[in-house]
């Protein structure tokens, strides 16, 4: 069959694809980063640690552990895929040419691109130009910015907290400074978003900022150069001799977040371990596989973490823990993991390598249940696709897709009145076209995603801490290995 140049560069596109950078075990499409909000985005640093380790430990994939064709379809004949490639192309002519206005030629092809790769499941997905740096950025935790975390108050930009060694902590930007002016216009109008996209830019550039400060009779003036922002998506704090560690998503942070987080509640303590870690992954979307096998890295010595099947062998692997100063340091200390309904993909990596090598007790109510691995494929000026390759399966041969981890010890937080039957969410069963093939039954109810803002009201948390510290008991802590 003769194919015209459009519909041979069409047969190009879908036949080939380059080397992939970087893979994705995340909910759905990553928001972008921010400069920050302060309410519902992480406040922002740039962790002065070690790099991880070089590459998680792994291996193929046995052979006898891959998966043949989970649908049992047969690959149709090429004579076939360009005659559905000419009426591709028919179509296309009839709409450039009938249509009542004259549509976008490029804006239709990524149209069609973007369906075909959104009928395959809910986390493949075509990625615009603009739409692929937000990705980049946003896996890797960092971008061009000032420093600061924001929140708007009456129409103007409220500084919660310049972040140290920050562009805005350098030029004297501080806690409750209102910023009214940007590059000489108001912000008056303007939402959180936009202000913050206005604020953020290329390394090098700079940006002016009218400043009210109370206690200064005039506007205070500055001018900014934009530097690289590093977003923190680890906190921690000490309950007692409890240390809890907050991980919000597996960006390129993420690790050397934790590993910054353990040294420094050591050297707080002047050496001496906790009592326990509460590890927080509730409502942690994932993110990258290999920071999910870093972090769970740290609390294992030896053994799988995660194995990922595709089709292709590069696509499938075995991921293990590897002996190191970190998981030795705190191999005696008693972990829980606090899992919810928002903790999906790397989130629940680092949950089901942890349970199944009996290292953490899981607590808290079922996962979300997203158990297949995306590759981000970079398609040069034309942005690039999100594409689901493999599924990954726990330390134990599970697949939790669509059915989740189900903690050790179920605990529901108490969800205020006005927020009953909102706060459930079916996870990744309840997404239309989801890839299926787990080895666990999927699941049919939901599983709450509410975290009580106040320590003290999170029933969650005050129960893993009373766990620790001795004054509740359950049988699934701490964990015992069988045999």
């Amino acid at each position: 069959m003769r194919l015209t140049p459009m519909h041979a560069a069409l047969a190009a596109l879908l036949l080939l694809a380059p080397a992939v950078p970087f893979v994705l075990a995340q909910d759905g499409g990553a928001p972008p980063a921010v400069e920050a909000p302060a309410d519902d985005a992480p406040d922002l640093e740039a962790p002065d640690v070690e790099a991880p380790k070089s590459d998680p430990a792994t291996e193929p994939t046995p052979a006898d552990e891959r998966p043949g064709p989970a649908n049992g379809r047969q690959p149709r004949s090429e004579q076939e895929i360009y005659r559905n490639l000419n009426f591709f192309g028919e179509v296309f002519d009839r709409i450039r040419k009938e249509y009542v206005d004259a549509p976008d030629e490029q804006e239709l092809i990524r149209a069609a691109i973007n369906g075909m790769l959104t009928s395959l499941d809910p986390h493949s997905n075509y990625l615009d130009p603009s739409s692929f740096a937000d990705v980049q950025e946003d896996t890797s935790g960092q971008f061009g910015g000032l420093g600061i975390e924001v929140t708007m108050e009456d129409g103007v930009i409220k500084v919660v907290s310049p972040i140290d060694d920050t562009p805005a902590q350098r030029a004297g930007i501080l806690a409750n400074d209102f910023i009214v002016e940007l590059d000489g216009k108001s912000v008056q109008g303007l939402s959180i978003d936009e202000a913050v996209a206005k604020m953020k830019g290329a390394v090098g550039t700079k940006i002016k900022l009218t400043v009210i400060r109370e206690g200064a009779t005039e506007p205070l003036y500055f001018e900014l150069t934009r530097d690289i922002i590093s977003q923190r998506v680890t906190r921690w704090s000490m309950e007692g001799d409890v240390a809890v560690i907050r991980l919000a998503r597996f960006t390129e942070q993420a690790y050397p977040g934790l590993q910054k987080a353990i040294k420094d509640i050591y050297e707080e303590r002047q050496g001496v371990a906790p009592k326990g870690i509460i590890l927080d992954l509730r409502n942690n979307p994932g993110g990258l596989v290999d920071q999910a096998v870093y972090v769970a890295d740290a609390f294992l010595k030896q053994g799988a973490v995660v194995l990922t099947r595709g089709r292709n062998d590069s696509e499938s692997a075995r991921y293990s823990a590897r002996p190191d100063d970190l998981d030795a340091k705190t191999a005696e200390v008693p972990l829980i993991v606090l899992i919810n309904g928002g903790s999906a993909s790397a989130a629940e990596i680092v949950a089901g390598a942890l349970q199944d090598h009996k290292r953490a007790t899981l607590l808290g109510t079922r996962s979300f249940g997203k158990g297949s691995v995306q590759s981000i494929i970079h398609l040069g000026a034309d942005g690039g696709i999100r594409l689901t390759t493999a599924r990954y399966f726990t330390p134990n041969n599970r697949s939790i897709q669509a059915a989740g981890i189900h903690p050790d010890i179920v605990v529901r937080e108490n969800v205020p009145e006005e927020l009953m039957g909102r706060d459930e969410i079916l996870g990744e069963a309840g997404l239309s076209g989801q890839i299926g093939g787990g080895t666990e039954d999927e699941a049919t109810t939901g599983s709450s995603v509410y975290v009580p803002a106040d320590k003290a009201e999170d029933t969650q948390l005050q129960y893993a801490i009373g766990l620790i510290e001795g004054t509740e008991t359950d049988p699934a802590f701490p964990p015992r290995a069988e045999g």
